[in-house]
């Protein structure tokens, strides 16, 4: 363990460096969203309200809290606490990864993936609040199997955080388990609504905020205005919502697209949950894997910071010794590298849709597209297609059926 543990501290002091400016990367200036917008909200937010008139608001109520979180550290900056908070939260993942790969079900591969993959995105991580709710995810799946309502109500708050933790409990398995885990999240997530409701207008304001967004230059419907910028096409590149956009003709067909390959990953996915017979201890965390990486690909936005929550994702996964997501997360820690390069170190080239740009895009979304197609197939032969008597996945009800009968029917 010692290992891991000195990495660990090695690459994060590392980080830390970075986003306090001692070293800097090419690129834009990752540590603004920190300094400039989410200090401008945090001053907002202290009044009591939410900050309606700015349109790069785009989050669940629950976010306040991670914005105001710096508060908590008063003697510090709103900056230095900041940072302080999420190499925190990278630490409280971490440890709790670490301990659960001492266990006689676990292994330390997890570990290693997630002080392997936060790295990869570079100073992005430290400066987004993303870090600390995948330290939350991380721990709801980790819960699971022996605190269930824990896990429940972390799921919800996570949900309340940035709503993708909701996925979090798609794999829990059917009956009493599931009745219990998904009643106690709908609980616990609608009591926090109405708190926040009850006490800061607008706190579902996010709900309609980004109906107008366009095709954001990092994801996958991207690419399609990256080459046709090579034919002539008439529209433009420009800051909106937060972040650069394609604006113009044919946008709105594409993000259209978007939306329809997530609406069919979703029913995907609630067509395996009707079809799954069986369910291992890595189920929970190998579905709710293919679920956010499947909406993660296809959405008409992909920040950077997106690709942490595959992280801490994969790093569950590939901590239960079940788990079957080996090479999906490893393709993940690749689309996490390649990702460093795209933002923000040749963001440029990304936003000029020269060669090097699209040739980065096409790698990093390749590589996601990838992982997605290979985790789903795990997900289903896993629990589905290979689930009949005796050949189910090591260690599950099906394995263990199938090798009592085989016992009983011995000479």
């Amino acid at each position: 363990m010692r290992l891991p543990v000195a990495v660990w501290l090695a690459t994060r002091a590392l980080l830390l460096l970075f986003v306090f400016k001692v070293f800097t990367l090419q690129g834009p200036d990752v540590t603004s969203d920190v300094t400039v917008i989410y200090q401008g909200w945090s001053e907002v937010l202290r009044t009591g309200s939410f900050p309606l008139d700015d349109v790069t608001w785009q989050y669940p109520p629950g976010a306040a809290l991670a914005v105001l979180s710096p508060g908590a550290l008063p003697f510090l900056d709103y900056t230095t606490a900041f940072f302080l908070l999420a190499c925190a939260a990278d630490a409280a993942a971490f440890a709790l990864l670490l301990r659960a790969g001492t266990r006689t079900e676990g292994r330390l591969a997890g570990a290693w993936c997630w002080v392997a993959g936060v790295p990869l995105l570079g100073p992005t991580v430290y400066s987004r609040y993303d870090l600390m709710v995948v330290a939350v995810a991380v721990a709801a799946l980790l819960a699971l199997p022996r605190h269930p309502r824990v896990a429940a109500g972390l799921a919800a708050f996570g949900a309340m955080l940035k709503v993708w933790p909701a996925l979090l409990l798609l794999g829990t398995p059917r009956g009493r388990v599931t009745r219990t885990v998904w009643a106690t999240a709908v609980g616990v997530a609608a009591l926090l609504g109405v708190l926040f409701a009850a006490t800061m207008p607008g706190a579902f304001g996010f709900l309609t905020a980004q109906r107008d967004r366009g095709i954001e230059v990092e994801s996958l419907g991207s690419l399609v205005f990256h080459i046709a910028r090579h034919y002539g096409w008439e529209g433009e590149v420009r800051l909106n919502y937060g972040s650069i956009e394609f604006l113009g003709p044919h946008v709105g067909v594409v993000a259209d697209a978007s939306l329809l390959l997530s609406a069919a990953a979703l029913g995907w996915l609630v067509w395996w949950r009707l079809r799954a017979v069986e369910w291992t201890a890595s189920t929970p965390a190998d579905a709710a894997f293919a679920a956010v990486l499947v909406f993660t690909t296809t959405s008409r936005v992909i920040s950077p910071q997106y690709l942490v929550w595959l992280v801490g994702l994969a790093a569950v996964c590939v901590t239960l010794r079940s788990s079957r997501q080996g090479v999906p997360a490893l393709l993940v820690l690749a689309a996490t590298a390649v990702t460093l390069l795209e933002f923000p170190i040749w963001f440029g080239h990304v936003v000029a849709s020269d060669r090097l740009g699209i040739g980065l895009l096409l790698a990093r979304n390749g590589l996601l597209v990838a992982a997605s197609l290979l985790a789903c197939r795990v997900l289903w032969r896993t629990t589905v297609s290979q689930c009949r008597v005796g050949q189910g996945p090591p260690g599950s009800e099906a394995s263990r059926r199938g090798q009592r009968q085989s016992a009983g029917s011995a000479p």
